[in-house]
């Protein structure tokens, strides 16, 4: 995954991206007006960033791709696996802002639609065929609930996607090195029908890491995609600090990246 500059952000790019002629993306922490420990692309308005700061980045985002700030949409996330789809047009997406979901579909183009992160992982899905998108925030609660086949489902039932076609790219999060659970985690996800050994590496009594990106890519494996058209990057919240925001290394006090894609018009 690439990192390129638009206008006044940086991002990493997915390649399916630029071969798609889509928008799409995760934004790093820099080109923003926030300052610390908020520093400085602050675009979520659940922090203690002052308001002005996190619209003016917002607006900023937006801009950047020619987009007017009011066609920039994320929803109330809230670790679940309900998704909102917008199938029509609509010139105010303001109330969307309200709505409680963990992910975005639509098929409209012109709208840049994202989920916010500082250390879950934002997964974007591009089916070029049939000109359809969707943005997915997926945290362990969201894994384990099986949110990432929801949405593959979604785009097929609803939008008439095919999982064969779809292009995805799961964008940075934290690094299973850096991220350990304890045994709730663990029985979620075995619930669920999950292969924790798969996901997971004990480390001590009741103590794991969990690999979340690898649960992803296999999610979205097991969803009918095919694995030359998923993306990942690389790096890790945690550890990159210069790049991202990370709620586990800043003990809660840090802004959120945003996961991102926008259809052409």
């Amino acid at each position: 995954m690439k990192q390129v500059r638009q206008g006044k952000i940086s991002y990493l790019q997915p390649a399916w991206a630029r071969e798609d002629q889509v928008v799409a993306g995760f934004t790093t922490r820099n080109g923003g007006v926030s300052r610390a420990p908020f520093n400085s692309l602050n675009l979520g308005f659940n922090t203690d960033d002052a308001r002005h700061n996190v619209e003016a980045n917002r607006s900023t985002l937006a801009r950047s791709f020619e987009v007017q700030p009011h066609l920039l949409l994320n929803a109330r996330q809230v670790h679940g696996t309900d998704l909102l789809v917008i199938d029509e047009p609509n010139p105010d997406l303001s109330h969307f802002l309200q709505v409680e979901c963990d992910g975005i579909l639509t098929n409209q183009p012109g709208i840049l639609i994202g989920v916010l992160v500082a250390d879950c992982y934002p997964v974007l899905l591009h089916d070029p065929f049939c000109g359809a998108a969707a943005v997915v925030h997926v945290g362990w609660r969201g894994a384990a609930a099986q949110i990432l086949p929801k949405a593959v489902r979604s785009l097929s039932t609803l939008l008439g996607s095919r999982p064969e076609n779809l292009r995805a790219a799961i964008g940075p999060g934290i690094g299973a090195h850096k991220y350990e659970v304890d045994r709730p985690v663990r029985d979620a996800f075995r619930a669920a029908g999950m292969e924790w050994e798969a996901i997971a590496v004990e480390t001590g009594l009741g103590k794991w890491q969990l690999d979340l990106r690898t649960c992803c890519r296999l999610q979205l494996r097991q969803a009918g995609l095919d694995a030359a058209h998923i993306e990942e990057a690389d790096e890790c919240t945690c550890c990159h600090r210069e790049l991202f925001f990370s709620h586990r290394r800043d003990q809660g006090q840090t802004g959120r990246q945003m996961g991102f894609i926008m259809l052409p018009a």
